[in-house]
């Protein structure tokens, strides 16, 4: 794909910034506006206004109406940023996951309320018979987050690799903090959890579950998680500061993957949004699933539902969002209307920024 950005016809759109400063004209096919051929500029300057490097891809029914890369994504090099770039997208890896375990439920070999004993016998029983899957994808199980605060007093922990069945042994298999379904924690342990019962039930490592379930089928190309796609000269470094760069380290263990291990493409990451939600990649029994709000903070299962009042009427957007080790990144779905936004940055830039960035290119 070439560099130079793509732009369908658009509509007026205003788009804030986190600073109320910036305006946006978003770029969606079959909406007409006379102010199309402004659209670029307007970005440039939002881009320009909040030191934004990275992807801005806009699309509709699968079909990109605006993509185009911002900045300097290798500051050492000074290597502009390429559409096709592949960023750290961190928990939007959630999503992924549960794609491949709604698949799993479809042929019948999981089931989202069964306690987790039935694919894990050695769990501890007293707690395991009270977890359901349906606990763990909606962050609200109970458990108690072992691992990032081992890592964060242990560093060395972050390189560590373990079979999946000694990860859940140590770092999610302690009491409950509150009982499951009380309250949503956003924790590595339910993850940790999931990443075993995947392996367990496809009986194969979890990056070749996750590729066979949902990677393959999706076309995902550019989609991947370990050592070689994090190093891949396709994909951008990320920085904790631009000056003086200061790049950041993507040291995650394996048995992370499923919280957020991935990486991708924006290219890639409308496309299965658009497949997934608009194509018939689940059933619908699934497709209910995935957008029912399980928890209070929007949160359904591997992902948040949001429902944003835009021009005085209430529509539905699937949200991923994604933040570690200086990537950024956002993936949202207008239900209704098929509309995507893709967001990628590696610069550290505030989340808050990237949700209202998507937030106003749908005002």
């Amino acid at each position: 794909m070439s560099d130079a950005p793509i732009i369908a016809p658009i509509p007026r759109r205003s788009f804030l910034a986190a600073s109320g400063a910036a305006l946006l004209l978003a770029a969606l096919p079959g909406r007409a506006s006379a102010a199309a051929k402004d659209a670029p500029a307007i970005i440039d300057a939002w881009a320009k206004a909040n030191a934004f490097q990275g992807v801005v891809l806009l699309a509709r029914g699968g079909k990109v109406a605006y993509v185009r890369p911002f900045g300097i994504v290798d500051v050492e090099a000074q290597r502009p940023a390429k559409i096709d770039d592949v960023y750290g997208i961190a928990s939007i890896s959630k999503w992924l996951t549960t794609l491949a375990v709604l698949r799993l439920v479809e042929r019948r070999k999981l089931d989202l309320d069964r306690p987790i004993t039935a694919w894990l016998p050695d769990y501890r029983a007293d707690t395991g018979a009270r977890i359901s899957l349906r606990r763990l994808l909606s962050n609200s199980s109970g458990l108690t987050e072992q691992f990032g605060p081992s890592a964060k007093a242990d560093p060395s922990l972050l390189t560590l690799e373990l079979p999946a069945a000694e990860a859940v042994r140590r770092f999610a298999s302690a009491d409950l903090a509150f009982e499951p379904g009380a309250k949503f924690d956003y924790i590595f342990a339910n993850w940790i959890v999931v990443y075993a019962i995947v392996e367990a039930v496809a009986d194969m490592p979890f990056v070749d579950a996750i590729r066979s379930l949902v990677l393959d089928p999706l076309e995902l190309h550019h989609t991947g998680t370990g050592p070689a796609i994090a190093t891949a000269p396709t994909t951008v470094p990320s920085y904790r500061t631009l000056s003086p760069p200061e790049r950041r380290t993507y040291d995650r263990p394996a048995f992370i993957a499923a919280a957020g291990g991935y990486f991708s493409n924006a290219q890639d990451l409308m496309q299965a949004a658009h497949r997934v939600y608009d194509k018939g990649f689940l059933s619908s029994a699934s497709l209910h699933q995935l957008n029912t709000v399980e928890m209070p903070e929007e949160y359904a299962l591997g992902g948040r539902v949001k429902t944003l009042t835009l021009q005085g009427k209430r529509r539905t957007y699937a949200w991923e969002t994604g933040n570690t080790a200086g990537y950024r990144s956002l993936l949202a779905h207008r239900l209704d209307t098929r509309e995507t936004v893709v967001i990628l940055n590696n610069s550290s830039m505030s989340q808050r920024q990237l949700d209202e960035f998507a937030i106003a290119t749908q005002s």
